[in-house]
């Protein structure tokens, strides 16, 4: 128990891992925008330490783009505690946040959205893998080096 709580175990942890797991939320600006409402500091600090417990990856940044976070196989292994956290909130909190179809889905057939959210996020990890893992191709210009584009 303990070291479950050290990795994820304060309630900033638990948002970002369900915006990354839930919401769609992958840029640092996306977890500011966050209802919650997040300091620059805090969320940083969140980050960094889901990072180094191995749940979350930050990916490098694309040109014009700033950086993007993914939950790794040990951050997606959390679904199910998850998806409780959910059902045991939605179920004791008459002004719960969670979306009413995907509560009735978790209520109704918990079995089948568990995999369906799994299937996702693994296949997510394993594109931004392949993306991450992509080289750049070069090109030959007239009269001029080759130069590096990425795809």
């Amino acid at each position: 128990m303990h070291f479950a709580l050290e990795a994820f175990g304060d309630p900033w942890s638990l948002l970002i891992i369900r915006d990354l797991m839930f919401k769609g939320r992958t840029r640092y600006t996306d977890f500011l925008k966050a209802e919650e409402g997040i300091a620059t500091n805090v969320l940083a600090d969140r980050l960094a330490r889901l990072e180094e417990h191995g749940i979350v990856e930050k990916q490098d940044a694309v040109r014009g783009s700033s950086g993007s976070y993914r939950l790794t196989t040990k951050g997606i292994d959390l679904l199910p505690i998850m998806l409780e956290i959910i059902a045991w909130s939605a179920k004791h909190d008459s002004k719960t946040a969670a979306d009413r179809s995907f509560v009735q889905r978790l209520r109704g057939n918990r079995d089948g959205l568990r995999a369906d959210i799994h299937a996702q996020l693994v296949l997510a990890a394993k594109r931004s893998r392949a993306t991450r893992n992509r080289r750049p191709r070069r090109f030959a210009r007239k009269n001029s080096e080759p130069s590096e584009v990425s795809s």
